[in-house]
Parts: structure tokens; C-alpha cells; sequence
């Protein structure tokens, strides 16, 4: 480990964590390809700061909308609590039970979450993944624009963005790709459906992160790696700031698609490239 691959490592990952072109088949293929393959089981605390950065800048990006929820969350128990909560549902309490839904399909991958983390080290599945993901992002603006928002999308809704979330765990489908699409599939707004897609993912980002992080502790943390992890977060948190800016200009404008020719090429030459090394 040194400094420049902790900068290219938090770049990397802010880029990809949040542009539909999924953030673990990048890293995936990029530790294999340059001989990297042992950074996550020898440094895992580095791999789980790097989710902390990016986890940073969707807290800062949305931070009004993170405030709303966090103090309507507390509310809301009050109001269950005391008067049954029958009163009229504020926008940003719907939006917090919208991603209680949306998270549940989640539990569903713990029982094969060791055959996901197995295909991690498959770069043909990843490639042929990254292909399919690019079908899908080259159909989504085809889509009819919706306009469903915290305030009128049902749990329904809620429930297929997440288990398009729950698909978005296997390497090589992106995570906001997926969700992004089923949000629009199912009449969201183009704006909330990115919205929505990011803020559903701090539950479940933030949970990974503190079960990678009691692994990480289990196996020993080298205080050596502590200031290139430093250095990966400030980058991971920076590039994924504009990262969320980029991705809610370009599916704004109907230009989400445009990223299906990247996952395809990087599909076609990454399955080409794992021929050719057998």
C-alpha cells in the first residue's frame, strides 16, 4: 500500500459507488488485472473507510434531506407512542418508512451472501454482469417519465426498488443502476428516483460497513495503513460528491443511458482480457 494507490483506490470507489457502473465489479476487476487481489483480505479496514468516505458524501450532499429524516424517525416513535399515529404523515416520514420497505429485501442475500462474495472472484460473471447492466441502462431512458415522490409512492413501490436493491449486490450490477431504473419503472420522478436510490442505500452501505468492520477487527487493523486510509476517504468522500451531482444532472436530462456504452466496453474487453489470461 502506498499513497497513490490509496488516492487511485478512494477515486475509484467514489466514482463508482455512485455512477451506474457498479462500484464492486470495478474494484473487483481492478485488483485482479493489476495483482491486487489480496487488498480486501489483508487490508479490509482500508476497503471498509472507503465505503465510510462515500457514506460522508451522501450525508453532505443530502444532508438537508438526512436532518429531516433522522428528527421525523424520533417523531414518529413519539407519535406512535402517544397518539396511535393517526395524524397526516409529514413527506419526510414517509420517505423514512418508504426506505424501511425498500431495505427489506436485503435480508433475502444473508443466506447466500458467501456465493456472492464467491462470483467477487469471477471476472467472467462480473464481465457478463457489467454487460447486462448496460442493457438495462440503455432501456431506462426509454422509460416514461413518472411523477411519484416521497408523497405519493406506495410501499409497493418501495418494496421492488428494493428488491432491485437486493439484485445490486452481485458484482458487476450496479447498485444505483438497478434501483435508479426500478424507480423509473415504477413512476418515480426522475429526480426523487435518484434521491431515493441514495438515500436507501445509507441503511444498507452502513450496515455492511460495521459488519466488514468487526471482520477487519477480528483479523488485526496494522496502524500503518491509518493515514493511507485517511487519505482514500477524503478522496472516496470528494470524487462521490460529484459523482451524486453528475448522476442526478445526466438522468435529470434523460441521459442516464449514456453510461450503457461504458459498462459494455469495460463488459466486452474485461470478459476478453479473462479469456486471453487462461
Amino acid at each position: 500500500m502506498n499513497y497513490l494507490t490509496a488516492v487511485l483506490m478512494g477515486a475509484l470507489q467514489g466514482v463508482t459507488e455512485f455512477l451506474p457502473i457498479s462500484s464492486s465489479g470495478h474494484l473487483a476487476l481492478f485488483q485482479h488485472f493489476f495483482g491486487m487481489e489480496d487488498i480486501e483480505s489483508q487490508q479490509m479496514f482500508f476497503s471498509v473507510m472507503l465505503h465510510f468516505g462515500t457514506l460522508i458524501s451522501i450525508c453532505i450532499y443530502y444532508f438537508h434531506d438526512v436532518m429531516d429524516m433522522i428528527r421525523e424517525f424520533f417523531l414518529g416513535l413519539g407519535s406512535l407512542a402517544h397518539r396511535g399515529g393517526r395524524e397526516s404523515m409529514p413527506p419526510a416520514r414517509r420517505l423514512v418508512l418508504l426506505i424501511v420497505v425498500a431495505t427489506l429485501p436485503l435480508f433475502a442475500v444473508l443466506p447466500v451472501k458467501d456465493l456472492v462474495e464467491q462470483a467477487t472472484g469471477n471476472v467472467t460473471f462480473i464481465s457478463v454482469a457489467l454487460l447486462c447492466t448496460g442493457c438495462l441502462l440503455f432501456f431506462s431512458d426509454r422509460m416514461a417519465r413518472g411523477r411519484k415522490t416521497e408523497r405519493n409512492a406506495s410501499m409497493s413501490d418501495a418494496l421492488v426498488v428494493g428488491m432491485a436493491q437486493a439484485v445490486g449486490t452481485l458484482p458487476g450490477i450496479s447498485r444505483s443502476g438497478m434501483t435508479i431504473s426500478a424507480g423509473m419503472l415504477r413512476g418515480y420522478d426522475r429526480p426523487f428516483a435518484v434521491r431515493f436510490s441514495f438515500l436507501m442505500s445509507l441503511p444498507a452501505v452502513m450496515g455492511a460497513t460495521l459488519l466488514e468492520l468487526k471482520d477487519a477487527i477480528e483479523l488485526g487493523i496494522d496502524p500503518a495503513i491509518i493515514p493511507y486510509c485517511v487519505v482514500g476517504v477524503v478522496v472516496a468522500a470528494v470524487v462521490g460528491y460529484f459523482s451524486i451531482g453528475l448522476v442526478n444532472t445526466l438522468a435529470s436530462k434523460g441521459k442516464f443511458g449514456a453510461f450503457a456504452w461504458y459498462c459494455w466496453a469495460v463488459g466486452a474487453a474485461s470478459l476478453v482480457a479473462g479469456f486471453l489470461a487462461k
